[in-house]
This record gives C-alpha cells, structure tokens and sequence, in this order.
C-alpha cells in the first residue's frame, strides 16, 4: 500500500536514511527541517521537503495540513552541535533541554495536527541504551520501564521520552525504543571526545549498552508505518550489546566503517560514578 508520510525532522541522522528507504519502498514522503538551506539535502533524498518549527503548533499544523499525509513520523531531535552547542554528558540535562522540548511540546504538537488532519497513525523515536530500570534481569522487553534517574542530571531527560512514549501510545501509535546509534554522522562528536580523553567511562565500564545502526533504525521505522501496529517496542537494537569499555575501544576507530571490528589500542577517557 502505498502510504503519504510525513517525516518530522528529515535531516537528522535517521531521518537521512529513513527518507530515502520510505521513497524506495513507493511512499510518497513529505520531510521537514528547521532550515531553509537544507530544503535541497531533503529533495535530493527524494521527499518534498518544508521548513517546519517544531515547537511551534502553527507551523506543524499548517505543515502537516499541506501535506495531508496517511502517517507521521517523529524524529525530531536537537542534540547536533548546531541547535545545542557542544556534547556535555556532565550537564545532560542542559545539553538535551531544545531536545525535551520537542519530546514533549513537539509531540503534543504533532498530536494534536494528527488529530486535525485526521491522520490515524503516528510512529515516534524513542531511545534505550543504557537507561533500563535497574530491577529484574538485565535483558529488557517492551514491558520494561525505563530508568527514570531520578536526583541525576539526566532525569530530566527521562522524563521526556517517558512523556513520548505515553502519549504515543495512548494515540494508538508506535514507538520504537532505538539503541545507542552508530554510522555516518551519528558518533562524530563522541569520538572527537575520545581523541581528546574526554569521554566518560562510569566505574570500571562494565555496564552494557545497546547499539543500533542508522540504517536498521530507518529499515524497523519503515515497518513501524507499514504495518500500523501500536507498539511500544525495543526491537531497534542489536543483538549483541556492548560493555562500556568495549565500546570505547570501538568509537576510537578513525577511518572506517562504524559496522567494522574494533581496533588495538584504548582511548582515553574521564571516570565517573553513579548516583
């Protein structure tokens, strides 16, 4: 069936891949960005591409009326250096501040013009690497909280996605709970802060993480509107999670592909502790 798609934030790192799965699959993607000059990015990817703010609920559903779609995707974030300044794992709660704002007033946005449109189906990003509910086994399922890391700098954040997600859901939409992302563009700024001995590494780096490449992440998205099932899911990971330490090693690669093996040696890195 071939679906209109809008997708809320077509140039981000998902967005990038997602787009252009969408448009080979048949759809016909209407993509947004927050700035003029990446109108043309967009087309080349194949969407028709409108400049949207995605905190203002005007603009989204004036956006989302143009472009009567059957289904919205929601990949708006603010975490690239452009929209909020440098990587800052210590002030998490700073550094993502623009991003809890789309998670929650942007969503509530996109909501509401879904509802105006009378569009049926809404299919959001949300994230599970290393924040699953300390109880229970360490595998996690969709009926798994997530952490909220309450009296920590990164509860803030947990807040918003907790608000995504149920909202999401109770719209009879989709979320997908992405790992930990990797590919082009997507760990940039992490590695940078490697080279430098910035990274954190949180007691002896034994905690696992979950990782998801940017194309699986588009490849599950695309299924997540295809099939129309209300899902709250963390099926957009690897199967094969990483300690902490393991994945320093891995991040320290320089000039290759993010889906090769890890090289020798050990990058450098400040340690921490949890709360």
């Amino acid at each position: 069936m071939i679906m209109r798609v809008f997708v809320a934030g077509g140039t981000g790192v998902v967005g990038r891949r997602l787009v252009p799965q969408l448009v080979a699959r048949g759809h016909q993607v209407t993509a947004t960005t927050t700035s003029p000059t990446k109108l043309g990015l967009l087309g080349q990817l194949g969407a028709d591409a409108i400049v949207m703010d995605g905190l203002d609920a005007v603009s989204i559903g004036e956006a989302v009326a143009k472009a009567r779609p059957d289904a919205i995707v929601h990949q708006m974030t603010a975490i690239a250096p452009a929209h909020a300044g440098k990587i800052d794992f210590k002030h998490i709660d700073r550094w993502f501040a623009i991003t809890n704002r789309l998670r929650t007033e942007g969503t509530d946005h996109l909501l509401a013009a879904a509802e105006a449109t009378g569009v049926s189906h809404v299919v959001a990003q949300s994230y599970a690497s290393w924040n699953g509910i300390r109880r229970g086994g360490w595998v996690k399922t969709e009926e798994d909280p997530l952490d909220p890391e309450e009296g920590t700098a990164a509860h803030p954040v947990m807040e918003a996605i907790r608000y995504l997600e149920d909202m999401v859901v109770k719209a009879d939409g989709a979320v997908l709970r992405y790992g930990g992302l990797y590919g082009p563009g997507a760990t940039d700024d992490q590695v940078e802060l490697v080279r430098k001995r910035q990274f954190p590494l949180v007691g002896g780096g034994t905690g696992y993480l979950s990782w998801v490449h940017l194309d699986d992440a588009a490849t599950a998205t695309v299924l997540a509107v295809e099939q129309r099932r209300r899902v709250c899911s963390t099926s957009s990971t690897t199967n094969r999670p990483r300690p902490a330490s393991g994945c320093l090693t891995w991040l320290s690669a320089q000039g290759r592909s993010h889906r090769s093996g890890s090289p020798s040696g050990w990058p450098g890195c400040w340690r921490g502790k949890r709360r």
